[in-house]
């Protein structure tokens, strides 16, 4: 394991950032510059995930892309995302659930110091079943990523404890208890709709373009609360536009709406639980509208979850430091 590099004290008056924030993900990088106040001062976005890096050519990149903020010298840099993972630049070993903040903090992956500047890869998680992983006792689970945001929605609630869900390509469902992820569950439903709408049969009666129709969408949660297989629901999409049921624009909502509704079939939050829901607002507007129908409330993060996260990694390095 590696020495945890300290901090250098920084005084109210230190001019010099507080810390270089980056989420460099599959597709996409992005970055925020935090002050000496605790406020971000400037952002970046780029198209440049992990997937646009040669395997040697991390180092290079993350100086080409933030090295003029590197030059400010600001007090520590913390990355998430998949830039731990085995395609990235160092893979950061998971971090097995039941796990809380202090054990995700002490698993950290430090990188060479760049400039002075020490480096580390916040890591994802991981939860395997009882009785072991095998495809007879269940699979495991991962995440990278949206353990950050997870930590840091809780802090910006001041909480300990709650359901906390991140809508996306790979949906994750998020308990903790305590302080601690107690386990988590993934769900393929933006990546198997995107599938569903380009590549099957329904994608010829389906209009991904249209707006939202949150009448047909909430009839499919509705449907898709039911004790029903997946694959017939599925196919009654095609078999309700062909009896005029549905129309393309239509469709795409109630097809939305029944892959949704399956997640919260299998989870099934108690009606007046509050779902934190961590995401753009066009997803979260979806899982606000089926949360709605199991009588949840819900409260919404967006990009603030992912830099309160890496603030908090960083004030409890601080904070055990000193």
């Amino acid at each position: 394991m590696h020495d945890i590099p300290t901090p250098p004290p920084r005084g109210p008056q230190d001019a010099h950032p507080r810390l270089l924030a980056i989420d460099w993900g599959t597709t996409s990088l992005r970055g925020v510059l935090i002050g000496a106040h605790g406020r971000i001062v400037a952002r970046r976005a780029l198209p440049h995930g992990i997937l646009h890096v040669a395997p040697d050519g991390f180092a290079s990149a993350f100086e080409q892309h933030f090295g003029d903020w590197l030059e400010q010298a600001p007090a520590l840099c913390l990355l998430s995302g998949m830039i731990g993972s085995r395609q990235g630049w160092q893979e950061a070993p998971y971090c097995p659930c039941p796990a809380g903040f202090d054990a995700l903090c002490r698993n950290l992956a430090w990188l060479p110091a760049v400039g002075g500047v020490p480096i580390a890869i916040v890591p994802g998680m991981s939860v395997a079943p009882l009785g072991g992983v095998d495809t007879v006792a269940g699979v495991p689970d991962v995440m990278r990523g949206e353990e950050i945001q997870v930590f840091g929605a809780l802090r910006l609630m001041q909480r300990r404890d709650g359901l906390l869900v991140l809508p996306g390509t790979h949906s994750k469902w998020v308990q903790v208890q305590d302080g601690v992820i107690t386990r988590f569950k993934t769900f393929m439903t933006g990546e198997l709709f995107a599938l569903l709408t380009r590549h099957s049969i329904l994608s010829r009666t389906t209009d991904v373009q249209a707006s939202l129709n949150e009448t047909a969408f909430v009839q499919g949660v509705q449907r898709g609360l039911r004790d029903e297989a997946l694959g017939h629901l599925l196919f009654g999409v095609r078999a309700l536009s062909l009896f005029d049921t549905l129309d393309p624009a239509r469709s795409s909502s109630y097809l939305s709406g029944l892959l949704i509704g399956q997640e919260l079939r299998d989870m099934r939050p108690a009606p007046g639980d509050t779902v934190a829901l961590i995401g753009n607002d066009a997803l979260a507007l979806r899982y606000r509208l089926a949360l709605a129908q199991l009588s949840c409330d819900t409260v919404v993060f967006g990009d603030e979850a992912t830099w309160a996260g890496h603030q908090a990694v960083q004030t409890h390095l601080t904070e055990t430091a000193a």
